[in-house]
């Protein structure tokens, strides 16, 4: 009867060729792991350069509306981003666009003004516009509707005020 090398008259195999299996498994495991960590860094970096670069171009999306907002600030026509109709604000009043991440109000009628939708306490999107504030649900800081400063607290700071145009009844980020 032929004897396997590998494998000793009791059954056991010899100490340094189990440990080259061990090994073995261990290395292929180790292989696996670095490529599901390599796999899991390359799908979470992604999406981070994308939104770094949305907070880099001033909350433009695409560049088209770079494009569109680079060159025709001189005549008037057409460039930014737009919001929506000046009739859909109301007058002491306001609306929050969460797409843009902007809010318009328009504290005297054909006064508009335009803020940051993000609270300056803990970075929650605000709510809605009611009693002349822009209120935020989170923590309930107020802002004022007249220049984004604080109405009531905790925030601390104001809204960061944003450029819009009016055109007719369209309003327009510039």
């Amino acid at each position: 009867m032929a004897q396997d090398p590998a494998v000793e008259p009791d059954g056991t195999t010899p100490r340094g060729e189990g440990a080259a299996r061990d090994a073995t498994r261990r290395g292929v495991l180790f292989g696996a792991g670095i490529v599901g960590a390599a796999t899991l860094a390359a799908a979470c970096g992604g999406s981070g350069d994308d939104a770094g670069q949305g907070g880099q171009n001033g909350g433009q999306t695409g560049g088209k509306a770079g494009d569109q907002t680079g060159s025709g600030a001189g005549d008037g026509s057409g460039g930014g981003e737009g919001l929506g109709a000046a009739s859909a604000i109301p007058v002491g009043g306001g609306k929050v666009f969460k797409d843009k991440k902007v809010v318009v109000t328009q504290p005297a009628q054909g006064q508009f003004k335009a803020f940051d939708a993000t609270c300056t306490h803990r970075g929650c999107p605000v709510g809605d516009v009611s009693g002349g504030t822009i209120n935020c649900p989170c923590h309930g800081s107020k802002f004022k509707i007249t220049d984004g400063s604080v109405a009531q607290g905790p925030a601390d700071k104001p809204l960061q005020e944003k450029q819009i145009s009016v055109e007719g009844d369209r309003i327009r980020l510039s």
